[in-house]
């Protein structure tokens, strides 16, 4: 009894370890997230629950996963963040329906004109004022943001052998490649720098010499425009 007892022990010092190296890891997590949303979400109820995933990990780390603990928690507490998010219930549904309507806007636009669609086109043929349209297209980002990051932490969770769903992956990697290579320059970009150099949007601001406010609407109108296209090609 005694033994187990030491070992339960050791396991609980691990763990506290292994929380207390990480919690970094969770503020940073927070803030990055924090800047694909609304400013009504509080940074610090996403740190909060941030730790919660972070505390999970801990708990049920096994280095025979095959990944590092950090690559596993950063999954977890991304995980957690976005279950806070959808308990908030912070987008209501006129932003997911206005979404669509921008995203359906853009797929036929694009399939009429043989090219990309600029957003002043967009805005007059959904007749909207062009400032309209671009609030429609940064609360569409917050919500298609939160939809991918959920996506990829089911996929990242859940490791076990299935070759349908990853020959359904792979074809959906290769349809998001084709389609991000095939974004206005600016968009790609943005694209570039948030999600592979995980720069926020006033840092992409000073590299493109372009206000936030501007990033966040190209970022968003990317987004929209890849939502368009993965649909138009059944993916």
């Amino acid at each position: 009894m005694a033994v187990r007892a030491y070992a339960d022990a050791a396991v609980r010092g691990e763990a506290d370890a292994l929380v207390a190296r990480h919690a970094e890891l969770v503020k940073r997590i927070a803030y990055h997230l924090a800047g694909r949303l609304p400013a009504s979400v509080e940074v610090d109820d996403l740190i909060q629950a941030g730790m919660l995933g972070l505390l999970e990990a801990a708990a049920n780390f096994s280095p025979d996963r095959g990944a590092s603990f950090e690559t596993y928690a950063g999954i977890r507490i991304r995980g957690a963040m976005l279950d806070a998010l959808r308990k908030l219930d912070w987008a209501p549904r006129s932003v997911h329906r206005r979404a669509r309507e921008v995203t359906e806007t853009v797929r036929v636009l694009e399939h009429e004109l043989g090219r990309e669609a600029r957003d002043i086109e967009i805005a007059a043929r959904m007749q909207l004022p062009l400032d309209e349209y671009h609030a429609i297209v940064q609360d569409a980002a917050s919500c298609q943001v939160a939809c991918l990051d959920d996506a990829t932490a089911d996929r990242a969770m859940d490791p076990g052998p299935d070759p349908f769903r990853d020959a359904a992956d792979e074809d959906f990697r290769k349809s998001l490649a084709a389609a991000i290579d095939g974004l206005p320059e600016r968009e790609k970009m943005v694209m570039s720098l948030y999600y592979d150099d995980e720069l926020n949007l006033k840092e992409i601001g000073l590299v493109l010499g372009v206000t936030e406010s501007r990033v966040c609407q190209l970022h968003g109108q990317a987004l929209v425009r890849l939502r368009a296209r993965l649909a138009g090609s059944g993916v």
